[in-house]
């Protein structure tokens, strides 16, 4: 029994070893831009020269629109039947 449970627990521990991982690298041009973006991101390459500020004005009206998104109540429950209608054509 204990050799049969040890070969049990010696499998179960080398099953990792055989799964093959996806090969590295993006595997579209889609995903080679995206992942270029984000490595200058990530790094700072890309940074503007010039200081990006705001204005009162403009940082009042950003945070009114941010606090003007708390005015709606949430509902305890959705009604699925309330809203509207897919229409397919026949």
């Amino acid at each position: 029994m204990n050799a049969r449970k040890g070969l049990c627990y010696l499998t179960l521990l080398t099953l990792p070893l055989s799964a093959l991982a996806i090969d590295s690298g993006p595997a579209s041009a889609q995903q080679q831009e995206t992942e270029g973006w984000l490595v200058l991101q990530s790094r700072n390459k890309a940074a503007s020269p010039k200081a990006q500020t705001a204005t009162a004005t403009e940082r009042d009206l950003a945070m009114q629109r941010w606090l003007k998104k708390y005015q709606y109540e949430i509902p305890d429950f959705y009604d699925p039947d309330v809203g509207g209608k897919i229409e397919t054509k026949n």
